[in-house]
């Protein structure tokens, strides 16, 4: 059963969202999209703004535990740092919570090892230096 709130992840509701990613960010050609291998990630719906915008999609294999590392790791830190903290009443309750943690926290405050202890809006601004 469908929802219109948004209840199933489907190719729509992921292509709508990287369409938006990509208009608002302007991302350069390269980027790598980390996704899973579900099917609404697959779809041929998502292939197109992935062609038009030269994004590579990572989606993880059986045979390769690696190809997925940065999601992966991503939804650990997640739940770990913010979700199994919190007790959510409601869907919207926990959306707003969850994009806060990611917008204000883990994108502007937080530290990554891996990209030289920046926030991503700092390293991300780092790359737009001339």
């Amino acid at each position: 059963m469908h929802s219109s709130n948004g209840a199933r992840l489907t190719s729509t509701i992921v292509t709508t969202a990287v369409s938006r990613e990509i208009h608002q960010r302007r991302p350069s050609e390269g980027l790598i999209l980390h996704s899973d291998g579900d099917s609404q990630y697959a779809s041929e719906e998502l292939q197109t703004p992935a062609i038009d915008h030269a994004l590579s999609l990572s989606m993880g294999r059986t045979e390769s535990c690696y190809d997925n590392a940065v999601t992966e790791s991503f939804f650990h830190t997640l739940k770990t740092e913010h979700v199994y903290w919190h007790k959510y009443q409601t869907r919207d309750e926990g959306r707003a919570s969850i994009f806060d943690y990611i917008e204000i926290f883990y994108n502007r405050k937080r530290r990554h090892s891996t990209i030289g202890y920046c926030s991503p809006v700092e390293y991300e601004q780092q790359l737009k230096l001339p």
